[in-house]
């Protein structure tokens, strides 16, 4: 594969037709996920019972969580646009071979289980590689543009995704949607294949040792340096603060309140609207000064609005909080990802990334069953407090360490 080196282009990144390359296939990627999960969740409770869906969905969590951290050293030993494109070619190759067989036969459980095993391998090796990806893509000040982009694209594909999944499933069954899943995959191979790659940054890394070595160099790398380290607990602390109330919460609070299965869309398009209006702030100005100190304070900010919800009685004060919510956390976690893009050493990026999945889509999900058991122990408004006291001891923790709270975005 032949590399070419880019110099420094003089548009900004959303102008910069190599990185919206990047963005489209990204965004494709992410709307094949959603249809694919929908799709899938669908096709298992229709063949067997909600607790056989939960099984399937677990099997491809539990793949992802395992071997993200391998996933981030495949990342950095062989480049992360080879494994992003050949995620993506099995990701495609596997949803449309499940298509065809769901239009020829009727595949068990247990053939919709070793396509979702499949899926969380592969999510191990994309995850770490798609983010260590925008350094070779676009000039170091661009990166927090870049950013807020992949943010732009996070959320379009989840807001539009279920419903498109599942309109496919209306109107041609699970066939259709794993079949518009796996085009958007194979979409995204050859908008991957056009970009132009700059230069790796030189390092003194050594790239002749065996894949555990590398492993434990990234690790230590990680724990030596003295803002990524605090980063990660950062990022670990608010997502288990902040993921149990946004989804078992959420959906005791719209039970309680009788605002349906509507309620809760309501609410959820309220935090996308919110935290897309945050990636949309940094896509546009590139650089939010003291961005450290930025994001610890509106962590903090957003916890009491977290502690609010459960306390909300009225559906359009509830969506009003939500979009705070998605405001104040979703800037503060774009800004510590573009402080991990910005100062991260390139060579070491896919590791690093690996471990704030990790922390995020890894080990957040635990807290589910724990929040869960808490409500039904204590009660809503207890179990949001402590969520709440979470988060905001990741913003008060980026606020009095030094290295996070003088951190800055490159100019």
């Amino acid at each position: 594969m032949t590399t070419t080196i880019v110099t420094a282009p003089a548009r900004a990144a959303h102008r910069d037709p190599n990185v919206l390359r990047w963005v489209g296939a990204y965004t494709a990627s992410t709307l094949g996920d959603s249809i694919y999960y929908l799709a899938l969740s669908w096709t298992v409770v229709s063949t067997g019972t909600p607790a056989q869906a939960g099984l399937v969905m677990a099997v491809s969590a539990v793949p992802r969580a395992l071997l993200m951290l391998g996933g981030g050293v495949v990342a950095d030993r062989l480049g992360p646009r080879r494994v992003v494109i050949g995620s993506d070619a099995v990701r495609s190759l596997v949803v449309l071979g499940l298509a065809a067989a769901l239009l020829l036969t009727s595949p068990g459980l247990w053939a919709l289980a070793a396509v979702a095993l499949v899926f969380g391998v592969v999510d191990a090796l994309f995850l770490p590689a798609v983010g260590a990806l925008p350094p070779r893509i676009a000039p170091h000040d661009q990166l927090a543009r870049i950013q807020g982009l992949r943010g732009l694209a996070y959320r379009c594909g989840a807001v539009l995704g279920a419903p498109l999944g599942g309109l496919m499933v209306a109107l041609g069954g699970p066939t259709a949607a794993f079949g518009a899943a796996g085009l958007l995959f194979a979409l995204s191979v050859p908008l991957l294949s056009a970009l132009r790659l700059g230069p790796l940054p030189a390092t003194g890394e050594a790239r002749d040792g065996t894949a555990l070595s590398d492993l434990v160099d990234g690790l230590r790398y990680l724990r030596g340096h003295r803002l990524l380290g605090p980063l990660m607990i950062i990022v670990l602390l608010s997502d288990l603060g902040f993921v149990g109330p946004l989804n078992v919460g959420l959906a005791v609070l719209a039970e309680q309140r009788d605002w349906g299965a509507s309620g809760i869309g309501w609410i959820l398009a309220g935090f996308g609207t919110g935290a897309g209006a945050a990636s949309l702030l940094l896509t546009v100005r590139g650089r939010v000064p003291r961005a450290g100190a930025v994001s610890g304070l509106t962590m903090t900010v957003g916890a009491l609005a977290i502690g609010a919800l459960a306390s909300t009685t009225l559906l359009p004060a509830a969506v009003a909080v939500a979009v705070a919510i998605g405001l104040l956390a979703g800037l503060s976690g774009a800004l510590c990802n573009a402080l991990v893009q910005t100062h991260c050493d390139p060579a070491y990026l896919g590791r690093v990334t690996a471990v704030s999945g990790l922390c995020s889509l890894g080990l957040a999900p635990l807290s589910f069953p724990v929040t869960g058991a808490a409500i039904g122990l204590w009660g809503l408004g207890p179990v949001y407090a402590v969520s709440a006291a979470v988060c905001a001891l990741s913003g008060i923790y980026g606020l009095v360490v030094p290295a996070v709270r003088r951190a800055e975005l490159p100019r």
